[in-house]
């Protein structure tokens, strides 16, 4: 139904409802929205319906795909009894088709790999997945701000480790200007960076960085692509996960520009196990993603949560989300029962059912269902038979996906990482310079270098000038000073008895 403005989700059941479509209206979509229930409900089948849904309407989508069955929207489906007789009772015909698919892999096995530098993931989400500290978070801020003062690109985890073997030698000098660094707090961020390494995570930082705009293309037809990024492997590093949406969120919201209200998203984004994005995030980190959440929408983006429980959202998000599909909960437990009782409560109610009971009574391919309205505010809750997918419902055969890569319009842009100089070769430059007294005249190099430092190393150098600051020795120069000033001594020893001798025995022959 892209052509009315709206997705058609399913049909109402009496009795909560007359038995009418329930669409979600394009125009709105933008105003983000949760998929929610226990596993097995059917929460993936209805993340795969609306990316169809908005495929068809034009608006690019970007989903994770957890246990590779998304992957199946890029085949046709088939027509199975059950399809076609949902499709039936809905008031459709079901008609299998495929989608424009590019897959994606922070790992570059299962499509083409996802990069981003250090320096654009930023000390605050580097410090989570890092799972450093509050003191250890705040020394790898001071890195980044030497590393930014310097000029010196930060690009993969080689670049900071060279910038923290820097910051490790030259603590004084640089606690004395930004605040206290100690060696403990150095070596403890470089030992999380080593089992970061050994998860393989190194793979993601480098060139080239994703461009955000192959997310957001269309197809000949108009049709929005969709980007399956997949997370079976990386579903093992969840802090790497979240960490990541993280970082595309922050990016959508830093480079696109605002647009206000749209009839259609520029582009959806579907965060699935959404509660890996929350659990034990600092304060600052949450409210960050908060703030992204609310501010998003102006700029054309849609965020869509999916998880088991809406518990698993923080209430300042969750109320950001006015687009919602309830798929049942289970309520063994008493928190279970706690649980449905608060997803029936963010429900605008609906006199014709008891909407906690019915949470619990919800079948597969069931679920309740709140859009929002053309005011903008919630529509009733009504129980709904969700409409099948068009595409293929099941993962692709491995060869399937090989063949789609290597047709993709993408291919060879990503495939092969680039290694820039950066911060490594940089500070590599300098150790070595230091070290060496460097080779060319213009900096100090050969016999006029060698004396120039023997020279200041005696006499001192100049004062800096006022707003400067002395450029910190490293430990190659303060060697050479302690020798030349031991050298200096020595002979002016010398020399002074020589001119006392002179001085003595001219007074002697006269």
């Amino acid at each position: 139904m892209a052509g009315d403005g709206t997705i058609l989700v399913g049909k109402s059941v009496p009795p909560s409802g007359p038995g009418k479509p329930e669409v979600l209206t394009l125009r709105l979509a933008n105003r983000h929205g949760l998929v929610a229930g226990a596993t097995g409900t059917g929460k993936t089948v209805t993340l795969q319906m609306l990316a169809e849904g908005f495929s068809n309407a034009g608006v690019p989508v970007f989903a994770a795909d957890i246990k590779g069955d998304l992957s199946g929207i890029a085949a046709a489906g088939e027509a199975k009894p059950a399809f076609v007789k949902r499709a039936e009772e809905i008031g459709t015909t079901y008609e299998p088709d495929r989608f424009p698919t590019v897959f994606w892999d922070l790992f570059g096995e299962q499509g083409h790999p996802i990069r981003c530098t250090v320096t654009e993931m930023g000390p605050l989400l580097l410090s989570r997945l890092l799972e450093l500290n509050d003191t250890q978070t705040g020394v790898l801020n001071i890195a980044f701000r030497v590393a930014d003062e310097n000029h010196w690109p930060v690009i993969d985890l080689k670049d900071l480790r060279a910038l923290l073997a820097f910051c490790s030698e030259n603590l004084k000098d640089i606690s004395g200007t930004y605040g206290n660094v100690s060696a403990a707090s150095v070596g403890a961020i470089q030992r999380q960076l080593l089992m970061l390494e050994n998860q393989g995570a190194d793979a993601f930082f480098g060139e080239p960085a994703l461009d955000l705009n192959d997310f957001m293309r269309t197809d000949r037809d108009g049709r929005g692509v969709v980007n399956i990024l997949a997370a079976d492997k990386l579903m093992q590093r969840p802090k790497l996960y979240a960490s990541y949406l993280l970082w595309m969120l922050s990016e959508l919201f830093e480079q696109l520009p605002e647009v206000g209200d749209l009839d259609k998203p520029k582009l959806v984004f579907f965060f699935d196990e959404a509660h890996l994005l929350f659990n034990d995030a600092p304060k600052a980190l949450l409210d960050a993603v908060e703030q992204v959440v609310r501010l998003i929408r102006s700029k054309g983006v849609g965020v869509y949560f999916v998880t088991q429980n809406h518990l698993d959202v923080p209430e300042t998000v969750l109320g950001q989300l006015g687009n919602r599909v309830q798929h049942a909960l289970r309520a063994f437990t008493p928190r279970d029962q706690r649980a449905v009782r608060a997803a029936a409560e963010t429900f605008r109610q609906n006199p014709g059912f008891d909407v906690a009971a019915a949470i619990t009574e919800l079948g597969v391919g069931e679920a309740l269902v709140s859009f929002l309205e053309a005011k903008g505010t919630p529509s009733i809750v009504e129980r709904t038979l969700v409409a099948p997918p068009q595409g293929r419902v099941g993962p692709l055969t491995p060869q399937e996906r090989a063949d789609l890569i290597a047709k993709s319009p993408l291919r060879g842009k990503y495939d092969e990482a680039v290694d820039s100089e950066s911060a490594f070769e940089m500070l590599a430059k300098r150790k070595g310079l230091d070290a060496g007294g460097g080779e060319a005249a213009g900096d100090g190099g050969g016999l006029s270098g060698m004396l120039g430092g023997v020279i200041g190393s005696v006499f001192g150098t100049p004062a800096p000038k006022k707003g400067q600051r002395r450029a910190p020795q490293s430990l190659a120069e303060q060697v050479i000073g302690n020798a030349a000033r031991s050298m200096a001594r020595s002979v002016g020893r010398e020399v002074g008895n020589a001119i006392l001798r002179n001085v003595l025995g001219g007074l002697t022959k006269r």
